[in-house]
């Protein structure tokens, strides 16, 4: 008996799904071995038992086997045990030979995987609904058929010790820079783990800054992912992960909605503007507030501080304690509608917080003005999701400094926040590019979209040239 087969099978033994088969061939017995979850059935039987069946008297060797018998898509050799093990673990089918050294491996992946649906965390008015899934084959596809190009380019590999998880990294060569695309390769290749799940386990390895702010992308729309690809990013693809890491990665993303490029462009303006508005708010409203209504309370025109007093007469805490309180509460009810099935997790955060702000008022726990100025920030942070972290834990620290220092507090932190984000890099990039650059940027579309022709004629490795990095 092959020896390979006696490894295979030692190695995987205690495994219920393991399936393998003996055929008498005139070059000696063949050996069938596959995962029987992971491949289709039917293809098997079909397109490889049956054939080497029917000419089992006429097979004279490998080569015969492997260019004039077999009718399966994809047939090639093994050179190694290693390799054996992770096509078989993928879904392939092995073909093992008892007089020879040689394995070879054919194609015939059948395991249940999620159907292609809408988006769950990227909605759009008009566009595009397409998501990625969980298969990166299927990723792959959805890529392919936005860039018909020559150039583009999907290279893999097989990362950690014990999952060897599949990786993809793709980029349109000629459009991304040569270094930026050794940087990752590199990057990748020295990935020392046991296993990957996901493709937070490969963006952690890309975000060496100590930051709430991401540097990394991700999205699970493939016209998202098409277009940065075009603009001379890198898309790295996770088997088992719907969302596709993007780098390099910048802060001005985030007010980049994906409907932006398919509804009137002065629209679509606009809304750039209340997300970038609502981001500052969000993050600064509350320390403002604060600031104001303790230490510089002169600053507020007169009416407007007898009507703050009338509401906080009855409210048995400081103003920063109230705050804290708040922000503390409209966390629990975004956290609960998170976590919560869907349809029940929307009405119990939109019920909570009417029900928890009424009655933090009617307690005396909270003045109605800072009811208001918590919830304009907490519903401002919803303009821009993916900052949510970030705008949390600064605004909690502005807060803090600003009940502590008044204004000079505030201004602080403020100047602290710009220089936090401006000393942030992505893979070698500023952060906050293209903003601060010395030359013009030539792709129109930073604070406001330009028209689409221009968009589209003038994206590129150009735009990405780190000599125009100031």
């Amino acid at each position: 008996m092959s020896r390979y087969f006696e490894l295979i099978k030692e190695k995987l033994k205690d495994n219920f799904d393991l399936k393998y088969r003996e055929i008498e061939t005139v070059i000696g017995p063949i050996y069938i071995m596959y995962i029987d979850d992971l491949c289709n059935s039917s293809f098997i039987s079909q397109y490889i038992v049956t054939p080497i069946i029917q000419n089992q008297d006429n097979i004279k060797d490998i080569d015969n086997l492997k260019k004039g018998i077999l009718n399966a898509n994809s047939v090639d050799d093994i050179n190694n045990f290693d390799e054996a093990m992770i096509h078989i673990l993928s879904g392939d089918v092995l073909i093992i030979f008892e007089n020879s050294e040689n394995i070879l491996y054919c194609e015939a992946k059948g395991y249940s995987k999620r159907a292609i649906s809408t988006t769950e965390t990227e909605n759009v008015i008009k566009g595009p609904r397409e998501a990625f899934n969980e298969s990166f084959v299927d990723n792959v596809a959805l890529i392919r058929r936005r860039i018909k190009n020559a150039d583009l380019k999907f290279e893999s590999f097989h990362i950690g010790k014990k999952s060897n998880t599949v990786v993809v990294m793709v980029y349109i060569k000629g459009v991304t820079e040569e270094d930026l695309i050794n940087k990752v390769r590199d990057k990748i290749n020295g990935i020392d783990q046991d296993f990957i799940l996901g493709s937070n386990y490969i963006s952690e390895k890309f975000s060496n800054n100590k930051s709430f702010f991401d540097t990394t992308g991700y999205s699970e729309k493939a016209d998202v992912i098409s277009s940065m690809l075009y603009e001379g990013r890198i898309g790295i693809i996770v088997d088992g992960s719907p969302f596709i890491m993007t780098i390099p990665h910048f802060l001005i993303e985030h007010f980049q909605a994906p409907d932006d490029y398919y509804i009137n462009k002065y629209y679509s303006n606009v809304a750039r503007i209340l997300r970038e508005f609502a981001f500052l708010i969000a993050t600064f409203l509350p320390g403002l507030y604060l600031a104001i209504t303790t230490y510089h309370f002169s600053l507020i025109p007169s009416v407007f501080v007898f009507r703050l007093a009338v509401s906080r007469a009855g409210v048995p805490f400081p103003a920063v304690v109230e705050l804290f309180l708040m922000m503390f509460f409209f966390a629990i009810l975004r956290e609960s509608g998170i976590r919560l099935p869907q349809p029940v997790g929307q009405a119990a955060s939109i019920v909570g917080a009417l029900i928890l702000g009424q009655a933090a008022i009617g307690a005396g726990l909270a003045s109605q003005i800072g009811l208001i100025v918590i919830a304009v920030s907490s519903i401002c942070s919803f303009l821009v999701p993916k900052l949510y972290g970030p705008i949390a834990a600064w605004s909690i620290i502005i807060v803090l400094f600003s009940s502590l220092l008044g204004l000079p507090g505030f201004y602080i932190v403020m100047l602290t926040f710009v220089a936090h984000i401006s000393s942030l890099e992505s893979v070698g990039y500023p952060y906050l590019y293209p903003l601060g650059t010395s030359k013009e940027f030539k792709f129109k579309d930073i604070l406001f979209r330009g028209d689409l022709e221009n968009i589209s004629k003038n994206i590129g490795k150009d735009d990405l040239n780190e000599e125009n990095i100031s």
